[in-house]
């Protein structure tokens, strides 16, 4: 017989960050405590560090996952684009940071830490994935 796996309810935060080519080096390389502190992702990964329930598995905090990719998009006219031109695509250097917020916490906790990420964002329009997913436990 075959027991069915534990899991909890979380909630998957997919944070997409723009970072400059330095930074993207860095971050490809594994090295994320020489990252500019002033930088907006550094700036995010302090709210994620910071006390409140983000990254929360328990025996441990602030766990985050963080990877190195390219955003790419074009700029409507009417944009005010952080970088590129209107109507010109660009390939920016990002940092994909992904938390899990367990479903059993305080939202109120959640909704400060979330607003406190929208306004590091440096992106006119945010990209910034909330999806419900679960994770497994051991037993």
């Amino acid at each position: 017989m075959v027991t069915p796996h534990q899991s909890r309810a979380v909630t998957a935060l997919k944070i997409h960050c723009p970072v400059d080519e330095a930074t993207f080096h860095l971050l490809s390389a594994g090295d994320i405590a020489t990252i500019d502190p002033d930088c907006a992702l550094a700036r995010i990964i302090d709210i994620v560090r910071s006390d409140n329930p983000l990254g929360d598995f328990g025996l441990y905090k602030a766990v985050f996952e963080l990877s190195a990719g390219r955003e790419v998009f074009t700029p409507a006219a009417d944009a005010n684009p952080a970088l590129g031109t209107a109507g010109e695509p660009i390939a920016s250097p990002t940092a994909i940071l992904t938390v899990y917020i367990p479903d059993d916490v305080p939202q109120a906790a959640v909704s400060t830490a979330l607003d406190a990420i929208l306004a590091a964002h440096p992106w006119e329009v945010p990209v910034i994935e909330v999806r419900k997913t679960e994770l497994l436990l051991r037993r």
